[in-house]
């Protein structure tokens, strides 16, 4: 895979930081719904500019040039439906990298994709700024694997592409636990954030700070129940001790769920607090504050999609 060809679909903040950290040594296309400006300024974490030039594209006039690897950085909640929009036009065999939160689409296009799927695990931050700037708010790692765990050797060159181009990156062959414990992570700092409208470094402070302890105890619960463990640690103490590294190292960063509904967009709460309630309902275990997230922002989303009243 040197110098190979990306298309990255879905040019949020996740998908301009990927596309312009591996433009430098790749050939990289960022497909949305619409077009954006072919010049696009990275504000890295250690305040320099980096200004790329890419190839833009809309995901209903595709490149005729096939890709090596399609990256799919959309919302959890468009993923399927951009799948679907580009899958007729690649070849059996092309490589599909999620970069989705939460873990829900990501065993169903695994399934349906004609082609080996990986899936990945990111800590790294980033925001849009406008239309031709994002803003990579802070280092982070990515993880990446297949759900089977098979496709290892794809994985490590990926991984090394990546790490290249200044995303570190490692091969793995249990990303679906690594999924579960970003999911975790997600459960707890981003409805709080959302709803206060913080950063995620505030919950450290009154009054917000309390309200982190009831939802870690629930999905500390959820997860012993399921056999997924903290990377540090066990039960109760090891996904508190994960979640506080967490805000520490994010502690600038303005969630994702945070920046959704600042501007409007629908959440990703279904892919991260659904999978988490499921598996409660499973196991018979009481999850009244994930609940309670889940509902208001259900309830935020059902009067997004309203029609707005007329005059």
């Amino acid at each position: 895979m040197t110098h190979t060809r990306h298309w990255i679909v879905g040019p949020g903040a996740l998908g301009r930081l990927i596309a312009l950290r591996l433009a430098e040594d790749a050939a990289v296309t960022l497909i949305g719904r619409r077009t954006i400006p072919v010049v696009q300024t990275l504000l890295t974490p250690e305040q320099s500019s980096l200004v790329r030039r890419v190839e833009v594209a809309r995901i209903d006039a595709l490149p005729r040039e096939v890709p090596d690897v399609v990256h799919l950085t959309t919302k959890a909640h468009g993923a399927e439906a951009a799948h679907r929009a580009l899958a007729g036009q690649l070849p059996a065999g092309t490589p599909l990298l999620l970069w989705q939160n939460g873990f829900d689409c990501q065993p169903r296009l695994s399934a349906r994709h004609r082609g080996p799927v990986l899936c990945a695990s990111t800590t790294e931050g980033a925001y849009v700024q406008d239309e031709a700037q994002v803003t990579h708010a802070g280092h982070g790692h990515t993880f990446l694997g297949s759900l089977d765990g098979r496709h290892g050797a794809l994985a490590g060159r990926l991984a090394g592409i990546l790490s290249s181009a200044g995303l570190p990156t490692e091969a793995v062959d249990d990303i679906r636990v690594r999924l579960w414990r970003k999911l975790a992570v997600n459960a707890v700092i981003n409805p709080l954030v959302a709803h206060f409208g913080i950063r995620n470094g505030e919950l450290r402070d009154a009054p917000y700070r309390d309200r982190v302890e009831p939802l870690l105890a629930e999905v500390a619960s959820i997860l012993t129940a399921e056999g997924i463990t903290p990377p540090d640690g066990e039960g109760l103490e090891g996904w508190r001790r994960l979640v506080w590294q967490v805000i520490e190292a994010t502690a600038a960063n303005r969630a994702s769920m945070l920046q959704d509904v600042q501007a409007g967009r629908l959440t990703e709460h279904e892919a991260i607090l659904a999978p988490l309630l499921e598996a409660a309902g499973r196991h018979r275990l009481a999850a009244p504050h994930l609940a309670r997230h889940l509902d208001t922002l259900r309830a935020r989303a059902d009067a997004l999609a309203q029609p707005p009243p007329r005059c």
